[in-house]
């Protein structure tokens, strides 16, 4: 069912990698134009090859249009936003974990499930039958920018929590899971960790709708 290994033909846990060693360079610079970036800045997706790039202000702007076709910038905004899937639909989709994101992946031409794991980036095969009758009642997946923009969920508590969350802010929560799990249960350290990771969305995001 799971797998390291997108249909670009490259590791998710590559990419996470790649982008974890990224935000632990202190001096760090636009990937486009090596012009200095702050600690707070912009992401692109390069469609290409699945890497997530540094950018400044100036650059990032120039791909906010998405029919440039190489790079997508990565928004910024956090939603947590009302959604509806019950128990049972979200057993339908065989996910082995109450955390995960899903992202439409253009190259693939279809949603891909992600979920954080010991060892990284996971994936999960979607039932498409059974993953098309939620999108269908959930219509808010439609104004998803493609690639870059994920439907975060978590079911860790009985409130339920549901994000339309930047790409780059799933493969944090990722890198965050993988550095401090320890153990078989993961320590109270991860957990805090998760718990803090969801209170800044919260705090970004309000609660409400998309």
């Amino acid at each position: 069912m799971a797998a390291l290994v997108d249909d670009s033909g490259r590791g998710s846990l590559a990419t996470l990698q790649q982008f974890a060693r990224k935000r632990r360079r202190r001096d760090e610079a636009c990937e486009l134009c090596a012009a200095a970036l702050a600690e707070q800045h912009q992401h692109l997706l390069d469609l290409e090859n699945g890497r997530i790039l540094c950018a400044c202000d100036p650059c990032a702007i120039l791909f906010v249009d998405e029919s440039r076709r190489r790079y997508r910038r990565v928004p910024r905004d956090v939603r947590r936003i009302d959604f509806f899937m019950g128990d049972a639909e979200w057993d339908s989709l065989l996910i082995p974990i109450k955390l995960a994101f899903f992202v439409y992946v253009s190259k693939a031409r279809r949603t891909v499930a992600y979920y954080p794991s010991p060892g990284g980036a996971m994936e999960s095969s979607l039932d498409l039958e059974y993953w098309d009758a939620i999108a269908v009642r959930n219509p808010v997946l439609k104004r998803f920018v493609p690639d870059v923009e994920a439907l975060l969920v978590n079911r860790l508590s009985d409130s339920v929590r549901y994000y339309r969350a930047p790409i780059d802010h799933c493969y944090r929560l990722i890198g965050t899971i993988r550095t401090h799990w320890r153990g078989f249960s993961g320590g109270p350290e991860v957990w805090q960790r998760i718990e803090e990771f969801f209170r800044q969305l919260d705090e970004a995001s309000g609660v409400g709708c998309a």
